[in-house]
């Protein structure tokens, strides 16, 4: 019969460390809902991009094609509302981020050290 050997590294991560108990009784890891966040606050800001770009692009096309100018126009103010949107959303989603950050240090024992005050 082969032993097992339990190896013992002085940067052994346990991931049950990162989970705790919410208020409903069920395990929330911190770690994977800040990566989440910041994930979708990425998306957030690609999508901001991508509609200002095409926003830029219609209002190119506007002036260039002056017998569908009010057409692009519209075009180019529906991509620019989406652009707004998809930035608050990225906004949104970078305090959820930092929330969780906060909540992991919390039930970790981290202090946050503050120069003054």
């Amino acid at each position: 019969m082969a032993e097992q050997h339990h190896h013992h590294h002085l940067f052994h991560h346990d991931k049950e460390d990162e989970q705790t108990m919410d208020t409903a009784g069920t395990e929330v890891d911190y770690k994977k809902e800040e990566k989440h966040h910041k994930h979708l606050e990425q998306l957030g800001e690609m999508g901001a991009v991508a509609a200002g770009a095409y926003a830029l692009h219609e209002k190119h096309k506007a002036k260039k094609d002056p017998e569908h100018a009010h057409k692009h126009k519209i075009e180019e103010e529906v991509a620019a509302a989406a652009a707004v949107g998809a930035g608050g959303f990225a906004f949104h989603e970078h305090h959820e981020k930092k929330e969780s950050k906060e909540e992991y240090e919390e039930t970790h024992g981290k202090k946050h050290h503050h120069l003054l005050g």
